[in-house]
């Protein structure tokens, strides 16, 4: 039987540190002068290999507005060489650093609690929440005959007690019923919606609950032809901000300080 032979795996390469290149911090302060003020630059941090004969060395920021950052300036020498040549000049979060929240799309900012009843949510065809519908069977008929017999419970439900639920129910749900923001209700009835949770019994052909939680009617009974604006189905026309819209620059080199005593909102001061 033959034997495999494997070959060993090489261990990963540590980067040496120029010695040359290591010492010449001077020249890497020095060309930071360029992009920042002296008096933004502290003191001189570490130095680290990231590459053959090409080192980082590492700064304290002392720029206002950022806490935790680092200028960074790689340097680099022809073989043999003596004197270094700046590659690069950057600015860099360290740990701690103070950076702005990550972006979350528009799309993924709406939380629970945030859609009014004037609402209207935009369609998502690819809803987590959601899955293909598919048409009811008569396979559970006799399980669900037994279910709604009441088997297992001493007292049932009767006639009059349904009638006033259905009064209660019918009575909350309309009082929860608003036109949209063009004095309109929503087209799509909860009947159609994919987030109606059908209930049992003989009130199940009228009623159900509300499953969505960006809906007002969340967690509440609802009748098959009520409405909002939640629905899985509906649409939102999509409307141009009304926010003016500035020119726009890019200045990452400066950072304007302001007097909050100069500052004005809507013609107040930020004191008043």
């Amino acid at each position: 039987m033959a034997q495999k032979q494997t070959q060993a795996t090489k261990p990963a390469e540590t980067l040496e540190l120029d010695s040359v290149l290591a010492k010449q911090s001077d020249l890497a302060r020095n060309a930071l002068k360029s992009i920042t003020k002296d008096t933004e630059v502290g003191e001189h941090l570490r130095v680290e290999a990231t590459g053959q004969r090409l080192v980082t060395h590492f700064f304290q920021c002392l720029k206002p507005g950022y806490k935790g950052w680092v200028w960074a300036v790689s340097l680099t020498r022809v073989p043999h060489g003596r004197i270094g040549t700046v590659c690069e000049t950057d600015l860099l979060p360290a740990e701690g650093a103070l950076l702005a929240p990550p972006w979350i799309p528009w799309s993924e900012r709406l939380e629970p609690g945030d859609l009014g009843r004037k609402d209207r949510t935009p369609y998502n065809p690819d809803d987590p929440n959601l899955d293909q519908g598919y048409e009811a069977t008569g396979q559970d008929a006799d399980q669900l005959a037994l279910w709604e017999l009441g088997l297992g419970r001493k007292r049932v439900l009767n006639r009059e007690g349904r009638n006033a639920a259905v009064k209660r129910w019918l009575r909350d749900v309309h009082s929860r019923t608003e036109l949209d923001r063009h004095g309109n209700p929503p087209e799509d009835p909860c009947s159609t919606c994919g987030y109606l949770w059908k209930i049992s019994g003989s009130l199940r052909l009228e009623f159900g609950l509300c499953t969505n939680a960006w809906s007002p009617d969340d967690g509440h009974v609802v009748a098959m032809d009520h409405t909002c604006g939640a629905h899985s189905e509906t649409d939102a026309d999509l409307t141009p901000s009304t926010l003016p819209v500035g020119r726009t620059f890019l200045d990452d080199k400066s950072l304007q300080e302001l007097d909050p005593d100069e500052i004005t909102l809507s013609g107040q001061t930020a004191d008043a």
